[in-house]
Order: structure tokens, then sequence, then C-alpha cells
């Protein structure tokens, strides 16, 4: 990727060992953001059901952040404060800030959030809003964004897009009485590969570059962790008049984002992955603003600004409690803002961003790419490609990869390895038909977790 490079790692004889993990966990700078998280005791991860959670036996080893990430331990005290301002001053909390509360009033929640995941995205915080979920964010973008014309209507997407995604994209083309099988265009890898070059994307932006209206891929492709080349493709697409938005799922909070300087139009994410703010957490987007002015060249109750499904929350707040219908919109991705949002998530996703405040991701790729690299060198050692029951799916170089590293299991192994795991107190996803996805988070995970699991993981497939 385009900006700060990150060599491969190597790795001493003895790297194998726990001792070695132990000692790069020692030298670790970001060793101490591990005591802000709350990591899922193996008792707890034993049980089927609980009567009582029990927060102090030994911690799993969590290797899921691509999935759900754990919970911060500034999530009680934050959703404690939103409720004390709730109980003590009722409505009055819209405006009112609490002097010991670590978060602005209300109306003023939405914004701070946004701040702080500008700074993850590489954004101006007048292009961020926290807002929706991320599927609901994709349908009122693409509703701003797809316009397909007679002549430009078809969507570039990726061939195995995670399904809500997928189906987002689908009823929309639906709703303009397109024919999906002939407007969704997909774009895959050569046969028996899981890697797409970002030639072969390239190739597919020339060959449709005349009936293509819009680009929407995913910065990190969930299956595989593929990291794409957002600049270039971005860069490249919108040279040959496509709009370009990126669903960054799996990119925000895990690798380094520049969505302001690489001109993406448009971008959406959830913050529960690595972002830790909490299953189903508020969600965030991007616009760029360019695409946030509003026009008042014909005066102040006659602006322009770019089409998009409108309500209350995404008008101006100095004119917003006239209630005279007249739409005045936030300047910004604050514009695209559609109802009041939930206090409740918005304090869930301020405790989460409060720990990214005290870091960048710039460090925190640092070590990821550390991590991984020392995963896959472990997971490697000593085999060979004949030997070895699972394939490595995700690409190799660390420009192209995040923290997870897809594993695809020989045929019939999926289910049996995925129940030692868990039974040994490893935590880690799987996908059908084989693939069992692992994600060391540099905010909480340590080297020693990586030795452990790659134990576990070899003795689960008896090499």
């Amino acid at each position: 990727m385009p900006g700060i490079k990150h060599l491969k790692p190597s790795f001493p004889e003895n790297a194998a060992t726990l001792e070695y993990a132990a000692s790069l966990d020692a030298a670790d700078p970001l060793a101490s953001f591990r005591e802000q998280f709350i990591i899922p005791s193996k008792a707890n991860i034993a049980c089927k059901r609980l009567a009582k959670p029990n927060l102090s036996s030994e911690p799993c080893i969590y290797f899921c952040g691509n999935s759900l990430g754990v919970q911060p331990k500034a999530t009680s005290r934050y959703l404690e404060a939103q409720l004390d301002t709730w109980s003590s001053i009722g409505v009055c909390g819209h405006f009112t800030d609490l002097e010991d509360s670590p978060m602005k009033s209300w109306q003023l929640l939405a914004e701070q959030a946004a701040e702080s995941m500008s700074k993850i995205v590489g954004a101006e915080p007048a292009e961020v809003a926290a807002m929706g979920t991320l599927t609901a964010n994709l349908h009122l973008l693409m509703a701003s964004f797809y316009k397909p014309t007679a002549r430009k209507y078809k969507i570039l997407m990726d061939w195995k897009a995670f399904p809500s995604d997928h189906y987002a994209i689908e009823s929309h083309i639906a709703w303009h009485d397109l024919d999906p099988k002939e407007s969704m265009i997909l774009i895959g890898p050569e046969k028996g590969e899981y890697e797409i070059s970002t030639d072969k994307i390239l190739s597919y932006i020339d060959q449709h570059a005349e009936d293509a209206a819009l680009l929407l891929l995913p910065g990190i492709q969930y299956y595989t962790g593929q990291f794409f080349d957002i600049p270039k493709i971005t860069a490249y697409a919108k040279a040959r008049n496509l709009v370009v938005g990126w669903d960054l799922a799996h990119a925000y909070g895990n690798v380094e984002l520049n969505l302001h300087d690489w001109d993406v139009d448009f971008a959406a994410w959830c913050t529960y992955k690595y972002g830790n703010a909490g299953p189903g957490a508020m969600a965030g987007l991007f616009v760029h603003e360019k695409h946030g002015h509003v026009d008042y060249s014909d005066g102040e109750d006659s602006p322009k600004f770019r089409h998009r499904l409108t309500g209350w929350y995404g008008g101006d707040r100095s004119v917003r409690f006239k209630m005279d219908n007249k739409f005045k919109p936030i300047p910004g991705a604050g514009g695209f803002q559609i109802s009041n949002p939930s206090a409740i998530d918005l304090s869930s996703l301020c405790a989460a961003l409060s720990v990214f405040d005290q870091t960048s991701v710039s460090e925190l790729r640092k070590k990821s790419v550390k991590m991984t690299a020392y995963l896959e060198h472990l997971l490697l050692k000593d085999t060979t490609e004949e030997s070895r029951p699972f394939r490595i799916i995700t690409p190799e170089s660390p420009e192209a990869r995040g923290a997870q590293l897809s594993l695809l299991l020989k045929p019939g192994l999926l289910q049996g390895v995925s129940e030692r795991l868990q039974n040994a107190g490893v935590i880690c996803d799987k996908r059908e038909p084989g693939v069992v996805r692992v994600a060391p988070v540099p905010l909480y995970n340590t080297y020693s977790e990586v030795w452990a699991f790659v134990q576990e993981f070899r003795a689960a497939l008896q090499i």
C-alpha cells in the first residue's frame, strides 16, 4: 500500500520458543493497552450457559477481533456516565455537560465520536459521521451516490462480497428496475487462487468504464483477509468517471487509511470488530468534503447540496429546533444523518474510541505487521507445502493484508479443528467451506498468545 511501507520481519532460529515470544512481549511498547480490556476467561468460554460470569480465571486466547472485539474497561464507566446524565437531568442532557462525564452533551456526542473516528480513517472531522449500522449506511450512501443512467448503470464489486453488501447492492439495482444479473459485475481471482491482483481490478475498470456507474469494494476482503490497494484503485476508477465507495468493515482500526487524501467518494464501516465498540454498535461513514458542500448562493432559504435521503438530525443545529420544515443540512458528512442517535450506543462507541485516542493506527499497525508475520512464521516452520494440511490464502505481503490470516484446511477438517481450538480456550472463527480466520489484535493480544495458538492448532491438525 502507498504511504508507510512495512517490510516483512524476519525471525531467529529460536523464534519458535515460548521464551522468545515472551521477549517480544517484554519489548512491546503497546503491551500496557491489554490492561484496558476485559478478555473472556477460558472458564466462561467452555460454558454453554452462564449462571454468573467468571471474570477472574485464566483468560482465553481471543483471536476473533475481526468478528467482534473484546470489551474495553472504559465501556462500563461511559455507560454509567450516560445513565447518570439521563437519570439526574433527563431531557436537559441534550444540551448540558455533567462535570464528571467523559462525554459531551447528547446533541454533540455524535460529533465527539466522529472526530475520534476521523483520525482512524484519515479524514477531516466534518467528513465523518457516527450513525446507524454498516448496511443501513451503505443503503443511505448508495441512495445518494448510485445514479444509474441508460448508458452507465453497472456496479463493479467483489466476487465474494459479504452477503449483506451483496444484498444491499442487489436491492439498489432492482430498485432502479435493472437486472442484477446484468448490472452486478463480480471481480474475482484466477481459477484456483484467492488473491485478486490490482491489475485484474484495473482491467475490469477499463472493460466497463463506459457502462459502470459505481465501484464498491471491501477495503479488506472478509474471507481471505486481502487488503486492496485503495488509493491506486480509487484514482484509476475516478479517472474513468466512476464513483468510488469502500466498505471498511475489516479495515477500520486495523490498517492505515487516508480517505481524504485518497479522494475516496464515500465509505462506510462498522465499529464492533477491530473497533471494540460492542455487538451491533453504532457505525460510521465518510463523505468526501467536495460532496458535503452546501451552496447558499441563491439565499439562506434555498441551499443547494448533494441529494441524499434526509432526516431531522442532518439539519444544522442552529435551525434544528425552529420546526419550520426548511431543511438546512449540516455541511459535510453530518448532513447525511437521519435520526437522533442513541446516546447509549454513542457512549459505548466513545468508550472504545477513548482507547484509540491514546495511540495511533500507525503505531498499532507496526505491531500488527510483526505479530501477523510471527504467526505466519510459526505456522509454516518445519513444514512444506506438501506436508501441510492447510493453506494460507491471505496474501504474503504485509502491504496486502491486515491482522488476519485465513487458513484454508483440507476438506473434512474444519469442524474438528474448530471444536478442538474452542475446547482449548482458543477463540477464532470459521467460514465455510474450510477456512479458520485467525486475527491477533495489537491492542490486546500478545506474542505469547500467538505462540500458544500455534501449538494448539498444530495439535488439532496432528502435525
